[in-house]
């Protein structure tokens, strides 16, 4: 595959009119989807903001590289655009972009395409291929520009192949040169462009430096160019420029500096010299794997948007252990209806015994599981234990899931202040770090706050909230239901729905850790399932309000509405939030009133249909779906526009 296989010249414009970085997306989105490669433009769209958020594309030397990996995308492929005056794009260097290319990479398949976008991303390193790229005058030359350049890049490739096969075999020889032998890793979030850029610009720079390098890229396509345990041994120091965890404990005793991809871009020379000059310190792979990285990369986020992220680690790690136990529990209420409820639960039959036993086993690890990753996923390796253990320490003593929460921030945090506090012990005693004080300062420390100062009042707590949510009012549930149910429909999986998914999660578990039947979760799973089947019934009662397009899932909608998977009506409300997001968030919160007044309950956190035999009162339960859906269909035929059928 070349990139004028991924570069079709309707997805060119060599005069683009845009002043904004906004303005700059959106024409290269339309560039993109001209050339036939996206399924839903404004899906697309939304995943390539959310990788300027995570920090920009602009590289600087007038260079942008906006890009997204998502479902969204039909086939691989490019658009390009020059935009002659430049615009604020907010780059690394300050300075206006003028040479656009955007990429748009599909989730999952095969990664072929991932190999011609990093020979791209090294081929815009070279000012005289940028050059000539701004002085073609027509599509045509423009990709006779890449062409050629790419035929280039190809032809050293080939050469390097070669060189490489007879260094490998001369390795002695290698070994012996005189200058100084400098490593590195590149990796960025999305691993399709900035990883090859900063790798090509660190190998450059260093090749104009007299110095010997090698860069292992992290990229979509894996891991390229991988060093080896004669490398590290050789190197001189080691550079880390990325913006997601990579394996760095194999650099232990090794001078390694942490940095941002875009350091490497902008700044590799200034990189090298570092290494060159002795003054990064030496990496202690006990401290952390790839601690630095993070604290790097999260520099430039807000507190609200850390939180977030480390309580999603929890959440993402423990929902496996919720379903499946949840559902495994909801099976055991099948083969034991007759003792559901009851102390004797469970003990009906021999496949009830193991499905409540295993399902319970699963269940029980809820805690520990959400209090060890976000404790994990803020102070790394070290923290995970005592984040278990508070989790555990939620658990039996009654603060249950906001105490884990508090177990697992707090965790994450102590271990960062245990590595501040112990910075500058005696390199003899680095290796009693990860051994003993970590471990054993964390757990005592995490002991004797969660049994003292957080357990009291957040069992208090909980118990007040089990009281308060027991003796409400019919008209109190129902707006609890309202809520919740319109929660689910909101941002379709996004932070709003998983706040609800996670309160519905926790209610099924009481202050003991046993799991119970929750009106909470059987409002927050039929809020759940409605856009998707509101969106499908919609498509077939008000047909010119939909494109043939989108009526080609009125049957993949339906299930997945079935199925309890609500994102099947993202690319809907993507695409028209204003005519989409408002019927399905009223017709869920509907269906979450009407399931809490008619009194169903859910044992099981998922499962949509498929766990209906277990919910109390499943009757009423699918007249409140069915009447939600219908009215979210209803007002979807009202509110959106008549689409083009063409």
């Amino acid at each position: 595959m070349r990139i004028i296989d991924l570069l079709k010249p309707e997805s060119i414009d060599l005069n683009a009119q845009v002043t904004t970085k906004k303005g700059a997306i959106d024409h290269l989105v339309s560039l993109m989807d001209k050339g036939g490669h996206l399924s839903d433009a404004e899906a697309y769209k939304k995943g390539v903001l959310a990788r300027e958020e995570e920090g920009s594309t602009g590289i600087g030397e007038g260079i942008a590289i906006p890009h997204s990996k998502n479902a969204a995308v039909r086939e691989p492929g490019l658009a390009s655009m020059i935009v002659r005056d430049g615009v604020d794009y907010e780059s690394l260097d300050d300075e206006p972009a003028k040479v656009f290319f955007m990429i748009a990479a599909p989730e999952g398949g095969a990664n072929v395409h991932l190999e011609v976008l990093s020979r791209l991303s090294r081929m815009l390193m070279d000012d005289g291929f940028r050059e000539h790229l701004m002085q073609a005058e027509s599509v045509e030359a423009y990709l006779s520009v890449i062409n050629e350049a790419e035929q280039r890049e190809l032809q050293e490739e080939q050469e390097e192949e070669g060189d490489t096969n007879e260094i490998e075999e001369a390795a002695p020889l290698s070994a012996s040169s005189q200058k100084p032998y400098v490593i590195g890793v590149t990796a960025c979030p999305t691993g399709i462009a900035h990883t090859y850029m900063a790798a090509e610009a660190l190998e450059q720079k260093g090749a104009a430096m007299g110095v010997d390098i090698k860069i292992e890229t992290n990229g979509s396509g894996g891991v390229k160019n991988r060093l080896t345990a004669a490398d590290i041994e050789r190197a001189k120091g080691v550079i880390v420029a990325c913006d997601k965890n990579v394996p760095v404990e194999r650099f232990s005793g090794k001078p390694v500096l942490f940095v941002k991809v875009a350091a490497g871009i902008k700044e590799p020379e200034h990189l090298i010299q570092q290494i060159l000059d002795g003054t990064v310190p030496v990496f202690h792979g006990s401290d952390s794997s790839s601690a630095s990285v993070e604290v790097e990369a999260d520099s430039g986020e807000g507190v609200g948007r850390q939180i977030y992220k480390h309580l999603m680690n929890g959440v993402s790690h423990m929902l496996p252990f919720v379903i499946g136990g949840g559902i495994l529990i909801a099976l055991a209420f099948l083969f034991d209806m007759e003792h559901a409820g009851t102390a004797n639960f469970g003990s009906g039959t021999p496949l009830a015994a193991f499905f409540k036993n295993i399902g319970g086993l699963s269940f029980s690890m809820m805690m520990p599981i959400l209090a060890g990753f976000i404790a994990a996923s803020i102070g790394e390796r070290p923290a995970l234990m005592p984040g278990i253990v508070g989790g555990f320490l939620a658990t039996t003593g009654g603060s249950g899931f906001f105490g884990a929460l508090f177990a697992g921030f707090i965790a994450g945090y102590l271990i960062i202040a245990l590595k501040k506090i112990f910075a500058h012990l005696p390199q003899a005693l680095e290796g009693t770090k990860p051994i003993l004080i970590y471990p054993v300062l964390g757990l005592i420390l995490i002991g004797l706050i969660m049994t003292y100062i957080i357990n009291p009042p957040t069992s208090i707590f909980n118990q007040w909230l089990a009281n308060t949510l027991s003796s409400m009012t019919t008209s109190s549930r129902i707006i609890l239901g309202l809520i919740l149910g319109g929660m689910m429909s909101i941002d379709f999986g996004g932070p709003i729905n998983k706040a609800a998914y996670v309160f519905g999660t926790a209610s099924l578990m009481d202050a003991s850790g046993a799991a119970v039947s929750s009106g909470i979760m059987a409002s927050v799973m039929i809020g759940g399932m409605v856009p998707p089947i509101a969106i499908s019934l919609s498509m077939m009662v008000f047909k010119k309000k939909f494109t043939p397009k989108e009526r080609q899932s009125t049957l993949t909608n339906f299930i997945m509405g079935l199925s309890f998977i609500t994102e099947g009506a993202i690319p809907f409300a993507a695409s028209d939030p204003l005519h989409v997001i408002p019927p399905c968030a009223i017709g869920a919160a509907v269906a979450g009133a009407l399931s809490m007044l008619f009194g169903c309950a859910l044992p099981a956190p998922h499962g949509g249909i498929f766990v209906f035999g277990v919910v109390m009162n499943w009757p009423m339960y699918l007249v409140a779906l069915a009447v939600g859906s219908c009215v979210a269909a209803v007002l979807l035929g009202v509110f959106r526009k008549e689409q083009a059928q063409g």
